[in-house]
């Protein structure tokens, strides 16, 4: 994994760098603001350590304009600010964990390996999988294979529903329940149009065949 050191004391950085490496990351360093923006867009660390004094643009700017990519990768300041103010503002301007110098290396490395591990536990909250479908719940991007898939959002919905019951006889009543409420009266059929619908994106075109009917009880999610 990747580690982003955006600090203008050589000491400090040099000192994180090889911590850090002794610990099996890979760093990058930059002295600057400016020079931290540009290793963020283009060097895609997992996680970013920065002091809040930088020369170009100070670490609260460049944190702000990180989050306003839609950038989220885990952010640690390491500022000689300590008061419980400096602390807040920097957590509000979009940092995720904040440590005071003089600092235990120690601490700052469980620090970082936690951030990191809620970070990869969030990204794989946020994928579904099932043999060659794929759907991402951040970006919204459906994958058969390598093929996208447009689906509307209760088609969208739907099988997300499906995809997080795997191989699980999903009832109509069920369906209802999940993509409409309680509103809609058992008998109406827009459960089997909105199946037929997602099939012909998800199915349609494909040999194998996924979401399967289970005569008078309702559908499921399976390879055949």
């Amino acid at each position: 994994m990747k580690i982003l050191i955006i600090e203008d004391d050589l000491k400090i950085s040099g000192f994180l760098e090889k911590g850090l490496k002794e610990a099996q990351f890979t760093v990058d360093k930059a002295f600057d603001g400016e020079a931290g923006l540009h290793l963020v867009t283009n060097s895609a660390p997992d996680l970013i350590i920065l002091d809040i004094m930088l020369p170009k643009i100070d670490g609260l700017s460049l944190i702000k304009k990180i989050r306003n990519l839609q950038i989220n990768i885990p952010i640690l300041i390491l500022s000689a600010k300590e008061s419980a103010d400096d602390r807040v503002i920097g957590l509000e301007s979009g940092a995720d964990d904040y440590m005071i110098k003089p600092f235990s290396f120690n601490e700052l490395l469980a620090r970082v390996q936690v951030l990191l591990r809620r970070t990869q536990t969030l990204v794989q909250r946020s994928k579904l999988h099932f043999e060659a479908l794929s759907m991402d719940l951040i970006s919204r991007e459906v994958l058969r294979g390598k093929e996208a898939l447009e689906l509307h959002a209760k088609e969208f919905l739907l099988l997300e529903y499906f995809l997080q019951n795997p191989n699980k006889v999903l009832t109509k009543t069920q369906i209802l329940e999940k993509i409409w409420g309680y509103d809609f009266d058992p008998q109406t059929n827009v459960v089997d149009v909105l199946v037929c619908r997602l099939r012909n994106k998800v199915d349609k075109d494909f040999t194998e065949k996924f979401i399967q009917t289970v005569r008078s009880v309702g559908y499921v999610l399976k390879k055949t």
